[in-house]
Order: C-alpha cells, then structure tokens, then sequence
C-alpha cells in the first residue's frame, strides 16, 4: 500500500471552507429576524452553528489525519449501533419529536438525529461488504439481495419516524456505491421500476405525502397549505434577478417563508445574491463533487474507492433534492442544504465524513 501524500486535496479543502464560511454569512442573515423574535439573541442560530462548524472541522481534521483503512474493522459494529439508535428514536418519550417527525434524540434545544449517523455508517458499511465481495456483486441473489435488504432494513426504520429527505438520501448514496462495485444495469434498472412504484405507495398511504406532490404540482391549488412553502420559495427566488437585492436585504425571512435558515436556506441566497451569487454556490458544490469523484477514481484499492464514492454520493443526492425543492422542480422532503444550512449534528457528520474523503485523497495514486 502506497504511503499518504504530505497534503490533502486542497480544492477540496478549498471548496469546503468557502462554501462552510458562505453559510455561516446566510445562516445569519436569513435567521436573525427570527432568532430576534424567538429568543431575543439575533446572533443566536449563529452562534449555535458556529459551535457545531468548530466540532466538525475539528473532527475532519482528525478524520483527514486518520488512515481510512482502520474503519473496515468498525464497519459492522458502527452499523448496528446506528440500527440501534433508529429503533430507540422510535421508542415514545424517549424519541423527541420535530417537524411531525420522531427522529430526535437528545435533551431541550440539543438533539441528534440518528439518520444522518445511519447514513455515513451505511456508506462505510456498503464500501467494505462490497469490496470484500466483488465477484459476487454481478449475480442477484447472493450478489445483490444481501446488500439491498441491509439499506432496506436501515430505510423502512427512517420511514418509520416518518423521514423521507433522509431516507432518500440515504438510499441514493447507497445506489451509486453498488453501481460502482459493479451491479448489472439489468438489475438496477429492474429494482428502479420497483422502487419507482413502491415510492408511489408510500405516497399514497399518507395523506400528508399526497397533499406535499399535489402541492408540488400545482402550489396555486392550495396557497395557504401544501402549496405555501414552495410559493414563498419562489416569491424569493424571482425578485433576486441577476445581482440580487443586497446581503442582509431578504423580505421573505420576514416570517413568510417557513425554516428560511434550513430547509429553504438557497432561497434566500438567491434573493440576497441573485442568480449570480446561487450560480457561484452551485459551481462551488460541482467543484466539490468533482473532487471527490477524483479521489474516487485514483483511490489505491477498492474500499476507498467505493468509500469516496458514497460521501461523494451522500454530498450530491443532499445538494439536488434540497435546491431541486427550492426552486420548484421537486416535492417538498425537508432536506437541508449540506454545510450551508443551519444543523448540529447534520453538519458535523458531514465535515467527519469529508475529513476521510480528504484523508483517502491522501493515498491517491
């Protein structure tokens, strides 16, 4: 095995910082009116994820200086305590509820959310299963089946509490490691029809999934209700034109557009900045991504291959659904905007998991 190079992928260092130090700018714009009005402490989300984006860098820092390697060996033990966590978050009175979601777990205003701890382990998972069985990967029962009902398994738990964004997100990071490990086209192409169809059905068991597509479809239909969120979106997004109305000068983070410092976070970025500055972002995000499809591509084995890929992945899937529901060509999901979006433990597990992307970068060949 080749020894670590003496840095990191600085484009992606790059990339991360700018786009983390963007985001602290608009957590702060977009939810000072708020924090204001809440808490009496305009600064007070900020502070918050200022504390949270110092755990995670710290924590990529470690990452980034740790041998990738080592984590095969945790690979299955880190999965099942995250299985564990998502059957306890389930437990009522001990799981905390959000946002009609019983995905929390912790005490007051401070909380974990299981999910996104069940995602970075299904990604470690996934690499070392996969890479350990590459011969079997192009057959379906002893190949395919295995792994699929593992994310199946971690997916019907998520949607359980009910949360779709994270499950999704999950499943799309999951997907891509095992097109990559070498799954035939066939078969995924099959699982998609299934999966496509089984996706309906969860749409249709709960009403409130149902109103968010016919919301999504015609928002003028329901403007005070399923429609609300996607118009005040775009009642932001349209008036920021090219250059935008000015940092700070947002009308929307006016109590009209709900969760304007997570979920919708790129909205008023757009308003602020305008086309220009959402442009920049995005380009920054693709620059992102390139990079860890690099890492990728020239990682020195298998597991690291397949690791960089589902962080790349995690990272990909998260920036299209959440951008794709602002501007109105997705369902609402209620997935945040990776490191721009306010977020404890969201934030921090996705700095540690680019800390071992730019740790595998180390060993490229």
């Amino acid at each position: 095995m080749p020894k670590a190079r003496t840095a990191p992928d600085m484009w992606m260092i790059g990339a991360v910082l700018l786009i983390l130090a963007a985001g602290l700018v608009m957590v702060y714009s977009s939810s000072a009116v708020l924090a204001l009005r809440e808490y009496g402490d305009a600064f007070y989300y900020l502070k918050r994820q200022l504390l949270f984006a110092a755990l995670g860098i710290g924590m990529m820092i470690v990452m980034a200086g740790t041998d990738y390697r080592v984590l095969r060996k945790y690979a299955p033990a880190v999965l099942i305590a995250c299985f564990a966590l998502l059957l306890i978050v389930l437990i009522p009175g001990v799981g905390v509820v959000r946002g009609g979601a019983r995905s929390w777990l912790g005490i007051g205003s401070f909380g974990i959310q299981p999910s996104e701890f069940m995602k970075l382990a299904m990604v470690i998972f996934m690499a070392k299963y996969l890479s350990d069985r590459q011969q079997e990967i192009a057959g379906f029962t002893r190949g395919l089946l295995p792994p699929l009902a593992i994310m199946g398994c971690a997916f019907g738990l998520i949607m359980l509490q009910p949360d779709l964004g994270s499950g999704a997100v999950m499943v799309g990071a999951t997907m891509l490691i095992i097109y990559a490990a070498g799954a035939r086209l066939l078969h995924l192409g099959a699982l998609a029809g299934i999966g496509a169809a089984g996706l309906v059905g969860l749409i249709i068991a709960e009403p409130y999934r149902m109103k968010r597509i016919t919301g999504f479809l015609d928002p003028w239909q329901d403007p005070l209700g399923s429609g609300y969120q996607i118009i005040q979106s775009l009642y932001a997004i349209g008036p920021g034109g090219l250059i935008g109305l000015g940092l700070g000068e947002s009308r929307q983070k006016y109590s009209y557009l709900p969760e304007p410092q997570t979920d919708f976070i790129f909205s008023i970025w757009a308003e602020e900045l305008g086309f220009i500055g959402g442009a920049a972002l995005i380009l920054l995000f693709l620059v992102l991504i390139w990079r860890g499809l690099r890492t990728a591509i020239t990682a020195p084995d298998t597991f690291g291959s397949l690791l960089a890929v589902g962080i790349t992945g995690i990272i990909a899937v998260q920036v299209f659904i959440n951008i794709g529901v602002v501007i109105g060509l997705l369902p609402v999901t209620g997935i945040t905007l990776p490191l721009v979006s306010y977020g404890g433990s969201s934030l921090t597990l996705l700095l540690t998991a680019l800390g071992i992307l730019l740790n595998i970068s180390r060993y490229s060949r």
